[in-house]
């Protein structure tokens, strides 16, 4: 009785809109395409979520995380190269981009 418990604990959780294996991994292949770019400069990006109205969450690592072009480099290349492999894709966040404010 307690592994129908377990396992109905771990449905529940398999049920989230933005756990979706399937879309993850066109994500990660899309990323992969450009993670070579962005190495060159020392930087990368890591996937951390995708909501349930297609937002994909990134965390931008190295180099990445502190240059004054992320936010161009998020727009103008990440997001459009997901944009055009996995067309769900309603927009790009960095959740650590720097602020140009």
């Amino acid at each position: 009785m307690p592994d129908d418990v377990s396992s109905t604990a771990d449905a529940d959780a398999s049920s989230e809109p933005n756990i979706d294996p399937e879309l993850r991994d066109q994500i990660e292949e899309a990323l992969d395409t450009i993670r070579p770019y962005l190495m060159a400069d020392g930087g990368s990006v890591r996937l951390l979520n995708v909501t349930s109205d297609y937002v994909v969450e990134l965390e931008l690592l190295g180099a990445c995380g502190s240059c004054p072009m992320s936010t161009m480099t998020l727009r103008a290349g990440i997001e459009q190269a997901l944009k055009r492999s996995v067309p769900k894709i309603k927009r790009v966040e960095a959740v650590n981009a720097t602020a140009t404010t």
